[in-house]
C-alpha cells in the first residue's frame, strides 16, 4: 500500500454538526421553579422526547442540563438511524429466548419509524435520508454469518440481503471487508438540526427547558415525592428521569455504577467532488464495520465524509484521534487522499456490561439509558416511551432486562478500559490476518 499522507493540522476541533446546526438561545440563568409533576435530568435526546411527550400528556415538567443543550452525544455522534443491537438476531435470541428478542427487535424498528415521523411531520430540516444501512465483514467469519441473519431481520421488519465481495462495490467504493449485510431500512440524520428540531418541539409542548444547572442529588421525601437539588435550588417533583447516558454521575451513584462512559470520535472531511461522493456511497447508505474498534460512516448532504470510530480506550485528545481515523479512513477509502480534514471532535457514549439499553425504575426514579452506540433512534425512542410508562401505559420490552452492575470495584471511572481496549484490539488483529483478496476489477 502507498504510504499514508499526513493530515493537514488547520482543521476545526469541534463536532461539524455544532457548525452548521441552528444556533441555540441561552437557557441558563432562569429562575427555577419550586415544584414540577416532574424532573428530567439531562438535555439530550432522551431528556427532550421525555419531556416533550410528559408536556403533551398534560404535566408540568422541567429538564435541568448541567451544560447547555444537546452538549454531549446528541450533537456529537455519527448521525446513523438505524434499528437493532449490539447483539445481532441470534444473539439476541440465544440470550433472551424468541419472543422477547422479536419484541425487542421491533421495537427498535419502531423507534427508527418514530424518529422518522418526527422529524416529517415536525417540518424539521434534518437532511434525513432513509436510504438504508450497512454491516462490513471485517473477517471472513463475519461475513459467513451473514447469511444466517437476513431471515429474522427481514421477518422483524428490516429488510435484508448479503452482499458477497465480488458485489460489494455496487454498495459502497471499498473491496477492504469480506462482504456486507444490506438492511433496507433507517439511514442517517444531522443530528444537530434534528436535536434543534427537538428542543423546538419540547418547548412548544410546554416544556420548562434550564441548562447550566447541574443536579447534585435526587432524595425521596416521607410523602413518596422527591426533592430534585441542583447547585440553583431544589425542586420537588413527583416524578424524575435520569437522561444522562454516558454523562451519568454522582447525582444517580447507583446508575452511575451500571454506565461505562466510553469515547466515540470523529472527523469530517471538506466538500468532495460529485463524481466522488457517489463512488464512495453510491446508494446512499450509512455504513459500519464489525471490528471491536469499529469504523462508522457515511456521506454527508453537503458531500463529506463523515467518519467516526473507537480508535482508543486510553484518555487521548482529538488531534491524536484525528491522526488515527485519518489513516484508518484512507485504508478503507484511499479515493480521498488529498482533501482536507476540517473537523476532528469527540464524546461520550454510554455502554453497558451486557450491551444493552436500559429503562426502568431504581429507587423510584426512572431511568433510560445506555445507547452502546446506538442511541440516534433508540434514546429518543425510549425517552418518549418512559413519560408514557409515567403516565400509565405499559412499559416496553426493554424493562423486563435486568441492568447489571459493572462486576468491578466502579464509581464511575473506568480505569479498566485500557485493559479491555488491549483484549479487543488483539481479537480485531487476530480476525485481519484473514486479509482481504480483492476479486479482479
Amino acid at each position: 500500500m502507498p504510504a499514508i499522507p499526513d493530515l493537514n493540522r488547520d482543521y476545526e476541533r469541534r463536532p461539524y454538526w455544532h457548525a452548521t446546526m441552528p444556533a441555540l438561545p441561552d437557557r441558563s440563568g432562569k429562575p427555577l421553579p419550586e415544584s414540577a409533576d416532574a424532573v428530567v435530568i439531562g438535555g439530550g435526546y432522551t431528556g427532550l422526547a421525555a419531556a416533550r411527550q410528559l408536556a403533551t400528556q398534560g404535566a408540568s415538567v422541567v429538564v435541568v442540563e448541567a451544560r447547555t443543550l444537546g452538549w454531549g452525544a446528541s450533537t456529537r455522534n455519527g448521525g446513523i438511524a438505524h434499528p437493532g443491537y449490539k447483539w445481532g438476531p441470534a444473539s439476541l435470541i440465544k440470550r433472551y429466548g424468541r419472543d422477547l428478542a422479536t419484541q425487542l427487535y421491533v421495537d427498535s424498528v419502531e423507534a427508527t419509524e418514530l424518529l422518522g415521523r418526527t422529524i416529517r411531520d415536525g417540518g424539521i430540516d434534518a437532511e434525513l435520508r432513509f436510504n438504508g444501512y450497512m454491516e462490513l465483514a471485517w473477517s471472513r467469519r463475519d461475513a459467513d454469518d451473514f447469511a444466517a441473519e437476513v431471515r429474522p431481520r427481514t421477518e422483524w421488519g428490516t429488510p435484508a440481503r448479503v452482499v458477497p465481495l465480488e458485489r460489494i462495490t455496487d454498495e459502497v467504493g471499498t473491496r477492504a471487508y469480506h462482504g456486507g449485510l444490506a438492511i433496507d431500512t433507517g439511514g442517517v440524520v444531522h443530528p444537530g438540526k434534528w436535536f434543534a428540531g427537538l428542543v423546538g418541539l419540547a418547548e412548544k409542548a410546554g416544556a420548562d427547558l434550564h441548562e447550566g444547572t447541574h443536579v447534585t442529588s435526587v432524595r425521596r421525601e416521607s410523602d413518596g415525592w422527591f426533592a430534585v437539588q441542583t447547585e440553583r435550588g431544589a425542586i420537588v417533583a413527583r416524578d424524575v428521569l435520569v437522561a444522562t447516558n454516558g454523562y451519568t454521575d454522582g447525582a444517580a451513584p447507583s446508575l452511575r455504577r451500571r454506565i461505562i462512559p466510553i469515547g466515540s470520535y470523529m472527523i469530517a472531511t471538506e466538500p468532495l467532488p460529485a463524481d466522488l461522493a457517489r463512488e464512495l456511497s453510491p446508494t446512499g447508505r450509512a455504513y459500519f464495520d464489525t471490528r471491536n474498534f469499529l469504523s462508522y460512516w457515511h456521506v454527508s448532504a453537503d458531500r463529506r465524509l463523515i467518519w467516526g470510530g473507537r480508535v482508543s480506550f486510553f484518555p487521548t485528545t482529538v488531534d491524536k484521534t484525528a491522526k488515527l481515523l485519518h489513516r484508518r479512513m484512507l485504508e478503507v477509502h484511499p479515493q480521498v487522499a488529498g482533501y482536507r480534514v476540517e473537523y476532528s471532535w469527540g464524546g461520550k457514549i454510554g455502554m453497558t456490561f451486557d450491551r444493552m439499553p436500559h429503562i426502568g425504575r431504581s429507587g423510584g426514579v426512572m431511568y433510560a439509558m445506555g445507547c452502546c452506540g446506538s442511541g440516534v433512534v433508540l434514546l429518543h425512542w425510549l425517552g418518549t416511551r418512559a413519560a408514557q410508562w409515567m403516565g400509565g401505559a405499559a412499559p416496553p420490552a426493554l424493562a423486563e432486562l435486568r441492568f447489571p452492575l459493572v462486576p468491578a470495584p466502579y464509581e464511575g471511572r473506568p480505569w479498566f478500559l485500557p485493559v479491555v481496549g488491549e483484549f479487543f484490539r488483539a481479537r480485531d488483529r487476530l480476525a485481519a490476518r484473514d486479509k482481504v483478496t480483492p476479486p479482479a476489477a
